[in-house]
């Protein structure tokens, strides 16, 4: 495997508790040469202090001047990337130790620019789920409005491919949601690798906890970022909804 660069951004807001875990699930990684931008959004506990004692020439940080939200973390984390592939973590979730080497090697050999994984749900106790969220083999743009099933801290995208700047997020609630749509609406395919290598860990007040929030967000998007109709933002917020309790069952 050709031994390129892969940049993991990773927002940090008041992740004292988990930080050093974080920093571990990328320091432990079998594929070594990455380099990781942490981006600090005005933390009031100890997160940035415990990334400092950590820097070197892989690990970087940068510190906004104000609280500003995920979006605009990743989007300074982005700027700053010097790798060919972009990689996703937040500060309070984990990867396989082979996960980059995995994904690098699903997207060589099939010539894949735009890959996610599986994954399962890790708790705040680091107890981890035994279901696995699979994925789809392959997701286009009118399949993703139905069932976007890409999460940010399993996607990779090969940026010779991919443009840095369609990789920006919004300033909006699921901003990588939003994200993912507008590379896929270019025309381009997301391709799964259907193997758990990544874990979100799921709070008590997360977003993927409040199921009627998080129907009412997904509508938002289709209204005022895809600028659909009613009747097709209805259709899709359906398709949603269904495979929401899909999951369930």
């Amino acid at each position: 495997m050709v031994n390129e660069l892969v940049s993991i951004i990773i927002p940090v807001y008041n992740a004292e508790k988990y930080i050093r875990e974080t920093i571990k699930t990328i320091a432990d990684q079998t594929y070594t040469n990455w380099e990781a931008i942490f981006v600090d959004d005005c933390s009031t506990d100890r997160s940035a202090s415990i990334i400092e004692e950590q820097l070197s020439s892989k690990i970087k940080l940068i510190k906004l001047e104000k609280n500003s939200g995920t979006a605009i973390a990743r989007n300074a984390g982005i700027k700053e990337a010097k790798g060919r592939y972009l990689s996703f973590l937040d500060a309070d979730d984990l990867w396989e130790k082979d996960k980059i080497e995995k994904q690098l090697k699903f997207m060589k050999e099939n010539n894949y620019h735009f890959t996610y994984t599986a994954f399962k749900f890790v708790d705040e106790k680091n107890t981890k789920q035994s279901r696995k969220i699979n994925v789809q083999k392959e997701l286009t743009y009118n399949e993703a409005l139905k069932n976007t099933r890409i999460l940010s801290i399993a996607v990779m995208t090969d940026l010779k491919y991919i443009p840095k700047e369609d990789c920006y997020m919004e300033n909006v609630m699921n901003e990588d949601i939003a994200t993912w749509w507008r590379i896929l609406k270019k025309g381009n395919t997301a391709y799964g690798l259907n193997e758990v290598l990544v874990y979100y860990r799921r709070h008590k007040n997360s977003k993927t906890s409040n199921k009627l929030s998080n129907a009412k967000n997904r509508w938002e998007l289709y209204r005022k970022v895809e600028k659909l109709s009613v009747l097709k933002s209805f259709y899709y917020t359906m398709h949603y909804a269904y495979y929401g309790v899909l999951k369930r069952i």
